[in-house]
């Protein structure tokens, strides 16, 4: 071996040392033959790792070939930054209105909760799911690797607001992949239309509990979809890290008993201290006065949500509770009233979507949330609570014959749970789709938690209007407890 200078032994030292922490976080020790590799390229250098870069005469490497060469690494550096540190998120919507804002871009940390392995380790980097323009999936389906996630500061909590996978995004129509409400919530309501139009569809079904119900309608849904191939398109299964990201704040974790009354949430029984900037709908009927949007711009309404005014004199608006008593006190308001929603007959609206369950987005539960090791008792009337869980999350066939609950071809009446499932709701509570609709978040569908926000937009606005919220750049994103 030729002779070694000082400084190549420390550069060699510092990235071994760097990759055995590495290895050591990931788990997987088969990783450690990558040290030999480490060595040959700082010390021996016996393999030329660097062949494509070389020149017959030994001259300068052409630059095209240097700007492939940085390309590269800071592919492959983007790639496991994005992977195991953190990544980009930006507010879409107004569910978390006014603790953030739509527009609002964040700094999301993988490592406060600890970053998972990913199931789809081959994809482009910063590409959720699908390449822009070509509409492509941005990831190979194979391989696909098991569920891991790697050492964390901390388990999530509640009041945390967290990035999670969209936990009913497995399934999406090519040509609707955004379909609010979800593909499921979509069939059944379609399966529902189906049954209306033709009601032997559903004969037989009359004395069935819900989820045999809910099971059929959702299949008579589905079934449509395909044959209206033309207008829905094909159906897409995506895997868990490639559903698109949503963020929402936790409010209950696993074994907490959720419960919400007019609006106020109940953990365990106790009321619990609501978030600074929550925000619900407010009924006004005012003196026949109009708001301009420049009286909206001072109650501080974005645009997304002015979809739900009504015509004057009566309106409909997402208020803190601190704007509801401010607006109170202007002289052409007759009356202001917060909205409560009640259940519909159909039972669409929430989750589970169950007659046995007379809950609203205003009045929900009590709901206990799964816990990993714990056993549940099965009933024909739980089962819509907790089917999801068996099949889709968990990994389980599921079936009901002749009034008997079977579980992978096994009869069951109890089951217990290998992974711990949240709650999640967002902070402007009449204008989030969130887990009232969808159910629980499981544990491995968690990507990471906001730390700050170092960049907002407000999309409402031009350039010269204040489009660029400055006031808001390297703001911490404030969990509440």
């Amino acid at each position: 071996m030729p002779k070694v200078s000082l400084a190549k032994w420390i550069r060699f030292s510092i990235a071994a040392l760097v990759y055995f922490l590495w290895v050591l976080w990931v788990g997987n020790y088969w990783l450690f033959l990558g040290l030999p590799v480490i060595f040959d390229i700082y010390i021996t250098k016996k393999v030329p790792w660097n062949f494509w870069k070389k020149t017959k005469n030994g001259e300068k490497p052409k630059a095209w070939v240097e700007w492939v060469d940085a390309l590269l690494f800071a592919l492959v550096a983007v790639y496991f930054i994005n992977l195991f540190l953190f990544q980009n998120y930006k507010i879409p919507t107004s569910s978390l209105e006014k603790s953030l804002l739509v527009g609002d871009h964040l700094f999301v940390s993988k490592v406060t909760y600890g970053p998972r392995i990913p199931n789809t380790p081959l994809s482009f980097p910063l590409l959720q799911n699908t390449v822009p323009i070509l509409n492509t999936k941005s990831y190979s389906e194979w391989p696909q690797w098991k569920y891991k996630r790697l050492k964390g500061f901390k388990e999530v909590e509640k009041g945390d607001i967290v990035v999670f996978n969209f936990p009913t995004g497995d399934t999406v129509t090519s040509n609707f992949p955004n379909l609010n409400p979800d593909f499921y919530i979509t069939c059944r309501r379609e399966g529902i239309n189906k049954a209306n139009a033709n009601p032997s569809l559903l004969q037989g079904f009359k004395d069935k509990s819900q989820w045999e119900i809910n099971s059929k309608l959702r299949q008579l849904g589905k079934d449509n979809i395909k044959q209206n191939n033309e207008n829905w398109g094909d159906l897409i299964y995506r895997p868990v890290d490639r559903r698109d990201n949503y963020v929402k704040r936790c409010v209950a974790v696993a074994g907490d008993t959720f419960e919400i009354k007019s609006n106020q949430i109940y953990i365990n029984g106790v009321k619990v201290h609501n978030p600074k900037g929550l925000q619900h709908f407010y009924n006004i009927i005012t003196d026949g006065t109009k708001f301009n949007k420049r009286f909206l711009d001072k109650l501080e309404i974005s645009n997304e949500d002015t979809r739900y005014l009504g015509e004057a004199p009566n309106y409909t608006l997402p208020l803190t509770k601190d704007k509801a008593d401010e607006l109170k006190e202007y002289p052409f308001i007759r009356q202001i009233s917060m909205d409560e929603q009640v259940p519909d007959s159909n039972y669409i609206l929430t989750w589970p979507h169950s007659s046995d369950y007379n809950w609203s987005r205003d009045n929900f539960g009590p709901l206990w949330i799964p816990q990993k090791g714990t056993t549940v008792q099965l009933t024909l009337k739980n089962l819509v609570l907790y089917d999801r869980i068996i099949t889709a999350y968990e990994g389980n066939t599921l079936d009901v014959k002749n009034g008997e609950i079977y579980i992978n071809g096994k009869k069951q009446n109890e089951y217990t749970f290998n992974m711990d499932y949240y709650f999640m709701l967002g902070d402007n509570r009449h204008q989030s789709q969130d887990s009232r609709y969808w159910g629980f978040v499981p544990e491995d569908h968690v990507v990471g938690r906001p730390l700050l926000v170092w960049l907002s937009l407000n999309k409402d606005k031009s350039l010269f209007e204040g489009k660029i919220r400055f006031e808001r750049f390297f703001k911490w994103v404030a969990n509440e407890q």
